[in-house]
């Protein structure tokens, strides 16, 4: 992609209401900006970005064994009625009446849509277990959208059900979803801590959500540094020694990027989603729930990988994985850079190739804050050693690579995912 083409205006200045570092990176770096209170535009960068999130969470997804369906967002009011949260739900729905005043719903998750279609086509326990997960927009009507896309009103949402014969074979699949959760985060550059929490207006017995400490997090979790046992406050409450050592508890303030839940049968009982077993007797389903969401997930990246010029991406989910820096407007560096440019593209390599006639000073201060993984620059004075000069986005120091190893390396970068492994420091 050439950068003169982008879609895309860094901006030098951070919104007036942006409290948090993802928020004003987000919308300096032109990935995200705002439409109304708690509803975002996902820009070119940014969507590109989301889409990685989204891919890395349907493959891991997948290989569990589980089914992708996609169900509305315009919800059906009956159905919210069996269960009994139409008027209980928190925050409340957003409620609308169509031009024949039927009242309808904006599914700010998914229960009582997936238990309807279960319901409708599972009879027999030889059809279990069932896993099926959706990746949809959620709204939810939030008293107040804050932390630029950490709460928000619209987003997108991974959401898994699953439906099982017995509470066994629940948590069976329930620890599975657990390390592939673990594994997900850490294709995202995260690496969360698992707690036991409350359960919510969601419902169920036992449920876990995976946080990151930080700062700027709107949770107050209990971790024991000795056991590693943790729980939000909001299941445990105020304590200072911890319930499975009795060592000494500490407490951090934690974003949740994930949430897991044994729902049992709280959805399955009241929208009568049974089941025959072998002596042909009815039994309720008993579900899971796990859900992950995209856009908070994306912004809690950021939180943990930043600097004080701009974002730094983790390679698997960069807008790009090169960023190709030309410095002059000479015949001879745009020729070497067009080569360089196709050779790459050619070999696997997503390139972004800064094209445009700015200073060297523009275009390194946007790189900065965009945060592509890996710079490639090429000027005169690489030119002059017949090399180009690489510096990854974490680290301080530029490499020089000769033009004629850059592109089996960079074959090499794709195929493993690691960095670029040093070489001379640029004299």
């Amino acid at each position: 992609m050439l950068q003169s083409k982008l879609f895309c205006k860094t901006k030098k200045i951070a919104p007036k209401d942006a409290e948090v570092v993802s928020h004003k990176y987000l919308v300096r770096a032109d990935f995200i900006e705002q439409s109304s209170s708690g509803v975002y535009r996902f820009l070119p960068l940014g969507f590109k970005v989301l889409k990685k999130i989204e891919n890395i969470i349907r493959a891991e997804i997948t290989a569990l064994g589980c089914q992708e369906l996609y169900l509305p967002a315009l919800q059906n009011k009956n159905l919210w009625q069996e269960t009994g949260r139409w008027n209980t739900i928190d925050p409340p729905l957003f409620k609308l009446k169509d031009r024949h005043q039927k009242e309808l719903g904006l599914g700010p998750t998914h229960e009582e849509e997936i238990t309807d279609v279960f319901r409708k086509r599972i009879k027999s326990y030889q059809d279990l277990p069932l896993y099926i997960f959706q990746i949809q927009n959620k709204f939810r009507n939030e008293m107040r959208a804050n932390g630029g896309l950490l709460r928000t009103r619209e987003f997108l949402m991974k959401d898994l059900y699953s439906f099982h014969l017995n509470e066994k074979d629940l948590a069976g699949f329930y620890e599975k979803v657990k390390r592939t959760y673990f594994e997900i985060f850490r294709r995202c550059g995260l690496n969360p801590v698992c707690v036991e929490a409350s359960s919510g207006t969601i419902g169920g017995d036992l449920c876990h959500e995976f946080m990151i400490p930080s700062p700027v997090g709107e949770d107050k979790v209990l971790i024991c540094q000795k056991c590693g046992y943790g729980a939000n406050t909001e299941k445990t409450g105020e304590i200072k020694k911890c319930p499975k050592c009795k060592s000494d508890i500490g407490k951090e303030r934690c974003i949740e990027i994930g949430h897991i839940f044994n729902l049992g049968t709280k959805y399955s009982k009241a929208m009568r989603a049974e089941y025959l077993d072998k002596e042909g007797k009815t039994h309720p389903a008993i579900m899971g729930c796990y859900g992950i969401g995209l856009p908070r997930l994306m912004a809690t990246v950021v939180e943990k990988n930043y600097d004080e010029k701009g974002i730094i991406w983790p390679k698997e989910i960069a807008p790009f994985q090169i960023h190709l820096v030309l410095l002059g407007g000479v015949e001879k560096i745009e020729r070497a850079s067009e080569k360089i440019y196709q050779d790459l593209i050619r070999s696997g390599l997503e390139v972004l190739c800064d094209d445009r006639e700015k200073s060297a000073g523009e275009k390194f201060a946007d790189a900065d804050l965009i945060g592509i993984p890996t710079r490639i620059v090429v000027s005169e004075k690489t030119l002059a050693k017949d090399s180009v000069e690489i510096k990854e986005r974490e680290e301080k120091a530029s490499k020089l690579v000769k033009i004629n190893d850059l592109v089996p390396l960079a074959g090499r970068v794709k195929e493993d995912k690691s960095s670029f492994p040093p070489f001379a420091t640029l004299g």
